[in-house]
């Protein structure tokens, strides 16, 4: 329909939301962590907020640019700082990705002025 062709629907954001609340609900689980829950339901929140943003407004994806951005940030840092990769360093690599793909969103937009 034409409302699908205007409006496509950002499922991998919304996957990328969906595990970081389901990393920080299963940090809860295994090390009773109330800040893995609180920070992971949080930036689960905000990238499905960003994946409905990209979904309505496909040319100019802010809010899912500047949550995997911020992701990609303080995971990584975590990650550098442990040494391991989970799941610091896993989350990290997918918030880059994210944020690889918003960009290459924002910069397909751009041409299409």
């Amino acid at each position: 329909s034409l409302l699908q062709e205007k409006m496509p629907t950002d499922y991998l954001g919304y996957a990328f939301g969906a595990l970081v609340a389901a990393g920080g609900a299963m940090g809860y689980v295994k090390k009773r962590s109330v800040p893995s829950l609180v920070a992971g339901l949080t930036f689960g929140g905000l990238a499905a907020a960003g994946a409905y943003h990209a979904s309505a407004n496909p040319d100019t994806p802010y809010v899912g640019a500047g949550v995997s951005a911020a992701l990609a940030g303080v995971m990584g840092a975590r990650a550098a700082k442990s040494g391991a990769l989970m799941p610091g360093g896993l989350i990290a690599l997918l918030a880059l990705g994210m944020l690889g793909r918003y960009s290459q969103a924002f910069y397909q937009g751009q041409g299409n002025k």
